[in-house]
């Protein structure tokens, strides 16, 4: 069994109950001694846009920003699919602390020794 665990998260503001349970699990994957990537594609890169995440939070309290900044503070990856981000406007610059541009390879590489939990 692996150490390392991958949370591909495709959704984003138009789905805030699956984006904060995903962020949710990758921080409660930390907190168990996991080594722990949030990768961000599709709609979910705009959470790594600063500002965003502000208001995004799940039918049951929990709140996306506070999650995120857990796993900032812990220097969790955040990853952000580059051509995702490119379609959508969203430049390096623009990105939440401890966030960066990734590419495909890299999300094939990481996941090939990770369990990948996708939301």
């Amino acid at each position: 069994m692996t150490n390392n665990v991958v949370i591909a998260l495709s959704c984003g503001t138009n789905d805030t109950n699956r984006a904060t349970r995903a962020i949710h699990l990758a921080t409660i994957a930390h907190k168990e001694g996991k080594n722990t990537c949030l990768f961000l594609l599709d709609e979910g890169v705009y959470l790594a846009k600063e500002g965003i995440i502000t208001h995004v939070r799940a039918a049951t309290g929990d709140v996306a920003d506070d999650l995120l900044a857990y796993l900032q503070a812990h220097e969790v990856p955040i990853l952000v699919c580059t051509p995702c981000a490119n379609a959508r406007q969203i430049k390096e610059e623009d990105l939440i602390e401890g966030a960066r541009m990734a590419t495909a390879a890299e999300f094939i590489n990481l996941s090939c020794d990770a369990a990948v939990i996708s939301l």
